[in-house]
Order: C-alpha cells, then sequence, then structure tokens
C-alpha cells in the first residue's frame, strides 16, 4: 500500500478501528457505531489506505489486529473518550466519567466477584458503559477486544504486562448423598475410586487448571462451565474440584480432604498500558481490585 498524508487519515476512521478491536467482528462493531458492517469495513479500508499497511487480519474468531493495527489502536486509545467527552459538554454532563469498559474473565470470578464490582461502577459512574465477557480460554498476545481481562495464573508479557489481582483455592467437594452410597474417602489413595467433576481433560486450555494428574483420579463428569460442574457435583455426579469461594456457601456440598487438598491458584489482571489511563478503565481497575481485598476471605476461606 501507499501511504497517504497526516491530512487523509481520518480520526472517525481510526474510532471504527477501535470498534472492530474491541467486539473482533464488522457487524458488531457496527452495531456499536449504529452503521453496516460494510460501512466499517470500507472506513477502515480507507484508513487502511490513507495509513498505507494492513490493520486487520481475519483470525479463527473473528478479526485480529496486526502488530501495526495493535499499536495504532494503543495510541489511540483516548480518542473514544475525548469524543464522549466533547458530547457530554455539550450536553452539560461534563465532569462524569465516560466510556465504554469491556471485561474478560473466567466464568465464576465473572459472576460472583466482577459482577458485583462493576455493578458498583455503574452505580457510582452511570456515564460508564460495562460489558462482562466471560471465558476460561488462555490470554493471547493477539487479543484484542477488551480493556480489561482477568486471567487464571502470572505470565506477563511486554505487550500485555499482567499484575496479580488475587489468589484463590480449588478444594474437593461432594454431596452428602454421594458420600453416603460410596466407599469412604480417608485419603488421596481413596480418590482412585472415584469420579471427579472437573474440567474436560480434551479441552482444558489453562495449563495451571491441569490438576487431575497431581490427585492421581480420574474426571467421570467433565464440562468447560464452572456452574455445570458444580450442579453435577451437588446432583451426586461424583467429587468436585471447585472453586471455594462457589462451593463453601452451598449447604448441599460436604469438604472431602479438605487438609490434603488445597490448591491455590493465581488471578492477574491484563490491560494494555495505554488504555489503563484512561479514566473509565482506571475506575474499573480499582474497583476489581477493591473487590477482591474486602472478599479475599472468601477466595481463600478457612478449611472446615
Amino acid at each position: 500500500m501507499t501511504r497517504g498524508t497526516p491530512s487523509e487519515v481520518s480520526v472517525d476512521d481510526i474510532r471504527f478501528l477501535l470498534a472492530v478491536a474491541r467486539t473482533g467482528r464488522l457487524v458488531t462493531a457496527g452495531s456499536l457505531l449504529g452503521v453496516d458492517h460494510t460501512t466499517v469495513r470500507r472506513r477502515i479500508s480507507r484508513l487502511e489506505q490513507s495509513l498505507g499497511t494492513r490493520l486487520l487480519d481475519r483470525g479463527a474468531d473473528g478479526w485480529e489486529l496486526t502488530a501495526i493495527g495493535r499499536e495504532i489502536t494503543s495510541r489511540a486509545a483516548g480518542i473514544e473518550q475525548i469524543v464522549e467527552q466533547v458530547l457530554a459538554a455539550a450536553s452539560g454532563g461534563a465532569g462524569r466519567a465516560l466510556g465504554t469498559v469491556r471485561v474478560v474473565a473466567p466464568d465464576a470470578f465473572g459472576a460472583a466477584i466482577a459482577a458485583p464490582a462493576l455493578t458498583r461502577v455503574r452505580d457510582e459512574h452511570p456515564g460508564i458503559t460495562i460489558e462482562l465477557v466471560t471465558s476460561t480460554r488462555p490470554l493471547s498476545l493477539r487479543s484484542s477486544g477488551f480493556d480489561l481481562a482477568v486471567t487464571i495464573g502470572g505470565a506477563s508479557s511486554v505487550h500485555l504486562p499482567l499484575e496479580p489481582l488475587a489468589e484463590y483455592a480449588l478444594r474437593l467437594y461432594a454431596s452428602q448423598s454421594y458420600l453416603d452410597a460410596h466407599p469412604p474417602i480417608r485419603s488421596l489413595a481413596d480418590l482412585h475410586a472415584h469420579p471427579l467433576v472437573y474440567y474436560v481433560d480434551a479441552l482444558l486450555t489453562v495449563r495451571d487448571l491441569d490438576l487431575v494428574p497431581v490427585l492421581g483420579g480420574h474426571v467421570g463428569f467433565g464440562s468447560t462451565n464452572v456452574f455445570a460442574q458444580l450442579e453435577a457435583t451437588r446432583r451426586g455426579a461424583g467429587i468436585g474440584l471447585l472453586h471455594a469461594f462457589m462451593a463453601e456457601p452451598d449447604a448441599a456440598l460436604v469438604p472431602v480432604l479438605p487438609r490434603e487438598v488445597d490448591i491455590r491458584l493465581q488471578y492477574s489482571l491484563a490491560g494494555r498500558r495505554d488504555n489503563l489511563m484512561l479514566e473509565p478503565v482506571a475506575i474499573v481497575r480499582e474497583a476489581l481490585h477493591r473487590e477482591v481485598r474486602e472478599r479475599s476471605h472468601e477466595l481463600v476461606p478457612p478449611v472446615r
């Protein structure tokens, strides 16, 4: 491509690129902007022509930013906020935090921890729109479509720096009816005779969660969804290796070998450096940190 002049680069076209970076899809980006997907594609093509480089590649799950695209969206992250502040000033709403913040989180953390924190953000800052996407897939260096991402584990990169968020515990639980109907469990060796309820082995993509070999058992009921794991354990499908902050409040579940099996994992928080300086993103980041500080006793509850 031949690069254009600065006067040919439209700031409004960059907003279209930011929308695709946020959603990963032309149709969804168009819905956010109030236009059809062909307009989104045309505006981004015009931006690519003006800059003389490709900004998007088609990936397995939608459109992904190229290296140049990531660099541009990182530097242009404040454009949306500036536009929203201008509109707010014109309508008499200046001074409020404004913008859309998309948070990606594992399903258990997203529902039990993030959702209450994000609801409070909405109560305190009605100008901030919250989008919560739950996924336990590992975070890619090419990932786009989020402002903050809660991940399992603590690895970091220069592209997506991670900061520690909270420690949490995984422990074994079962229903009382299951325990009454099956051989007793007095040691780890006894687990061999019992099916575990956990993730589907073949679909487990987060290395930190590959824990069944450590226990020496086998998965009898597997699910990619932790709420299905919880319900299956309640219904007597086997011994569930569950998030303690989900299982402990459930009166239908009984701890199994709580002192022998107390696995600690780490939630981390990722966000692009330039995005973290935006006021709405900074507010949401602080809300998540505050939530886990206040609920640390739930994330790692006392052994009973």
